[in-house]
């Protein structure tokens, strides 16, 4: 902690020109009759940049729902003289201020309109909008920006280094058969197994927040965006697990069946979204206890995969527990990010 504020430490922060380039003549701040536009662009986009997974219409609409985002001021998308959307941007403040004052930029570029310098100018923008929000937040925390690029897209991720942001981590995708038998895993004396089930929403949250405080780069998830993700459409509770001891949630396994997914990726499948063990319980194996649970769920369910993401550097090991449950590694993402 420092009693520099964000502005002490960065400096002037002007609110960012828009964008400007001759094959793009109009840009403005996004509102929700955007929302098609730019899930067009985003599902253009992840057809190349990653081909396996589709991003839904309902996570982009849910954004504009969230109260701590403002697309109205946050994102910027530009379309081409005939009113195709081409692309967009977004400057996002995390939620939670307990640790740093966090701001995620994303957003795409539609691949028909790449390599002519609009993702340049859309980077320009995000960056010089985040660095507004930081300055702008009053805190003495530290402060970040964080962006995401695909293994594949390393044009991206020249974009964001040219504005110094740095990679600091890697995560790895892998998938499952769940055609392959779940080894049997003995359940510890005082550990009860069940299905997620909504009433213990709240519990969940303390939960992981608790198991991913020591996680790099997590931060607290808040109440609101906790009950988009549980109270969602995609959340399978009947193949989502906890381990309870007595009434406490000890450790959680929650998966999600987007069906859009299935045909990008070629089979019927589920998402683990989050595995995590409490802090109090950690070694005495309820992690893979509670993913085995999950994948004879799924399985029994009739999908065909499981599939998940993880850090490569996690210090929980969890990169070699998911190869010893049967995962194989696919695909890579990088995080990049500045520090002030």
């Amino acid at each position: 902690m420092t009693d520099q504020t964000l502005a002490d430490r960065i400096g002037h922060a002007p609110a960012p020109a828009m964008p400007q380039h001759p094959e793009v003549p109009t840009w403005r701040m996004a509102t929700p009759d955007d929302i098609d536009a730019i899930h067009g662009i985003a599902s253009a986009a992840g057809r190349v940049d990653h081909p396996t997974w589709t991003v839904p219409r309902d996570e982009i609409a849910d954004t504009f729902e969230m109260s701590h985002i403002d697309h109205s001021r946050d994102t910027v998308i530009g379309f081409a003289a005939d009113g195709a959307p081409v692309a967009y941007g977004s400057a996002i403040v995390h939620p939670s201020r307990e640790l740093r004052v966090q701001v995620d930029i994303s957003g795409e570029v539609h691949p028909a309109w790449r390599r002519r310098g609009i993702g340049a100018q859309v980077v320009q923008w995000q960056y010089s909008q985040a660095l507004r929000r930081l300055v702008e937040s009053g805190s003495t925390l530290p402060g970040a920006v964080r962006a995401y690029a695909e293994g594949a897209n390393d044009d991206a991720a020249t974009l964001f280094e040219r504005h110094g942001l740095q990679v600091q981590r890697w995560f790895t995708t892998m998938e499952r058969d769940l055609s392959q038998p779940v080894p049997a895993l003995e359940v510890p004396d005082g550990i009860v197994l069940v299905p997620y089930s909504s009433e213990r929403a709240l519990q969940a949250l303390e939960a992981r927040n608790d198991a991913f405080r020591d996680h790099w780069g997590s931060l607290p998830s808040t109440h609101d965006t906790w009950q988009k993700f549980v109270g969602g459409p995609l959340l399978r509770p009947d193949l989502s697990t906890l381990a309870l001891d007595g009434d406490r949630i000890v450790a959680f396994c929650l998966g999600s069946v987007n069906e859009e997914d299935w045909a990008a990726l070629g089979a019927s499948h589920v998402y683990i979204d989050l595995v995590g063990v409490v802090r109090s319980h950690r070694g005495r194996g309820l992690a893979p206890l509670v993913i085995a649970e999950a994948l004879r769920a799924a399985a029994a369910a009739g999908l065909e995969k499981a599939v998940l993401d993880v850090d490569t550097e996690s210090p929980t090991g969890a990169h070699s527990l998911y190869e010893r449950l049967g995962f194989a590694a696919t695909e890579r993402e990088r995080v990049l990010v500045r520090e002030f």
